[in-house]
């Protein structure tokens, strides 16, 4: 048994409201640069739907997640290295702009700008990519609240097989939201994948990065990921993906996209996993197992056996403490509500969900019965709006049983509940309907509805201690390094993207405009306020030499 922490994100999606303020919030965040107009770390979407790229799903197309092969072992869909080498100059399998979509701005200046006429100004859309006028047909939200049903939904790769149990009526339809960011998996396939090895998973705490020097733009990372969450910076030429906000995290602080959500459905912990057991999870047989097999590779921190052992692994104690009181494995463990995305893909993605409850209150509403009573909920469960098929294809790779025991748990929840708060005598055989007793019924009540912010973020900082050895790791970064300490040499990351930003918040500002601008500062621009210590090195800003004296040379 080998120990490892990994953070995990655990996200209740019946309160999920869609109002994409974690997307946004994130995007100002992470992706607000030259290069990123494309890109969301995190993006909220209707289902059914085609996600974002388009049909990121259909891993016929796009290649990506792993595959069992006949002697048991694991392959890569897109193929080993042999046949990456073959195509590393010209990689067939990856989402177009297209799929994603072309970003675009308005044009505000003849809106605002246009002279008395008889017809009304617009502010026509233009490309961000080309500058050209061009009509909007696709984006990262086109789905949104089943704008595009109609067109599209027919397309959704997860509807394949019950395509009779959905209609795409608005009056008859579902749809619920699925918030999505990298999964951070066990078995990341994007590592895999990437031949300059740039992709790395942390082993303090599991979050998957790319090492931005590494990073030579094979680009093989993006067909690699399932989820299609690693995109491509065209200004830079390199890879980038959601980070986990780990400068927050080793903070003890929570995500952004976490932080910032309305519906407060997020929660954040430790988990503790057994490393060794992976490969061999990840390589069960049935498809349906996949679920199953990933639970038995976490670890109980309550058992002392498991405790010695994470200290050993040099896990120190508050982590483990932490790993305890998670929120994250009690939804996973304990509890037994929250599931993965997509196991079928064989990544063990550790971003679980919980699948929604909300329409089946709705449905037994209008058969004019008690909408709470425990009888007519778990009856209820199988004539769902959401057609329990379509979860399991999303989270049991199409095992209905595991997601029909999550929903009959939240039905008894909300029965058992009721009676509590309406002063009834609270009924045990509501709870031990379902395997659980009544005060973890209650406790799972208090997590998934009430939970103050330290019970749903249980975040452990990173230790300081550990610096110096981290610093020894550094020596052998080849990233050139200037006297201040910050990166000096551009060809890494291209012009365009700037310094890292420093953790001074003065200095963060005094780089913001330089960061946001494609000019270059220069003496033609005579307003703009250069500072030497974050100078470009192109032309020469004004104030750099002193000016010459009438007749000198």
């Amino acid at each position: 048994m080998r120990v490892m922490a990994q953070m995990a994100m655990v996200m209740n999606l019946d309160k999920c409201i869609g109002c994409h303020t974690c997307s946004v919030t994130c995007k100002q965040a992470w992706t607000n640069r030259t290069g990123m107009e494309y890109v969301w770390f995190n993006n909220v979407e209707t289902r059914p739907g085609l996600g974002y790229p388009r049909t990121y799903e259909d891993q016929e197309e796009w290649q990506g997640g792993w595959v069992r092969k006949k002697n048991g072992r694991l392959e890569l869909r897109a193929g080993g290295r042999v046949k990456k080498l073959f195509t590393i100059f010209s990689n067939p399998k990856l989402p177009s702009i297209q799929d994603y979509y072309e970003p675009w701005t308005y044009d505000y200046e003849t809106l605002l700008n246009s002279p008395a006429t008889d017809n009304f100004p617009v502010a026509r859309p233009k490309s961000l990519l080309t500058g050209k006028n061009m009509q909007v047909q696709w984006s990262a939200n086109w789905d949104d609240d089943l704008g595009g049903s109609k067109e599209h939904a027919a397309r959704d790769v997860m509807l394949k097989g019950i395509e009779d149990k959905v209609r795409l009526e608005f009056e008859d339809t579902f749809m619920f939201y699925l918030p999505r960011i990298c999964e951070h998996c066990l078995n990341p396939s994007c590592a895999a994948s990437c031949p300059s090895g740039a992709i790395y998973k942390r082993a303090e705490d599991g979050i998957v990065l790319v090492d931005q020097d590494k990073c030579r733009g094979w680009r093989m990372c993006v067909s690699g990921c399932p989820y299609k969450k690693v995109y491509f910076n065209h200004k830079t030429g390199k890879a980038e993906k959601c980070t986990f906000c780990y400068p927050r995290i080793e903070v003890g602080i929570p995500t952004v996209c976490a932080e910032t959500c309305v519906g407060r459905l997020r929660y954040i912990g430790l988990m503790l996993y057994d490393a060794d057991a992976v490969l061999d999870a990840a390589s069960v047989e049935d498809d349906h197992d996949l679920y199953e097999a990933q639970c038995k590779v976490f670890l109980d921190p309550n058992d002392p056996a498991v405790a010695r052992e994470a200290e050993k692994a040099g896990i120190p104690g508050d982590w483990i403490e932490a790993a305890k009181k998670s929120p994250v494995r009690r939804l996973i463990q304990d509890y037994k509500v929250a599931l993965p995305l997509h196991p079928e893909y064989r990544t063990m993605p550790m971003v679980w969900y919980i699948p929604p409850l909300s329409p089946v209150v709705d449905v037994i509403k209008d058969t004019g019965h008690d909408a709470e009573d425990k009888g007519n909920l778990f009856a209820a469960i199988d004539t769902l709006r959401i057609p329990v098929e379509y979860l399991a294809n999303l989270f049991t790779a199409g095992d209905p049983e595991p997601v029909s025991d999550v929903l009959k748990k939240l039905a008894a929840m909300r029965s058992y509940m009721r009676d509590i708060n309406l002063g009834r005598d609270p009924d045990d055989s509501i709870p031990e309907a379902v395997g659980m007793s009544g005060e973890e019924m209650y406790e799972m009540f208090r997590l998934l509805a009430i939970a103050k912010y330290e019970d749903r973020y249980v975040i452990p900082t990173a230790h300081a201690e550990q610096a110096h050895s981290l610093e020894e790791l550094a020596t052998d970064c080849a990233v050139d390094f200037d006297a201040a300490g910050s990166f000096y040499d551009q060809e890494l990351l291209g012009e365009g993207s700037g310094y890292p930003t420093p953790v001074a918040v003065e200095n963060f500002q005094m780089l913001k405009s330089r960061q946001m601008s494609d000019t270059l500062a220069s003496p033609d621009n005579k307003s703009a306020r250069v500072n030497l210590l974050n100078w470009d090195g192109k032309g020469s800003p004004q104030g750099l030499f002193p000016p010459k004296s009438e007749g000198e040379d």
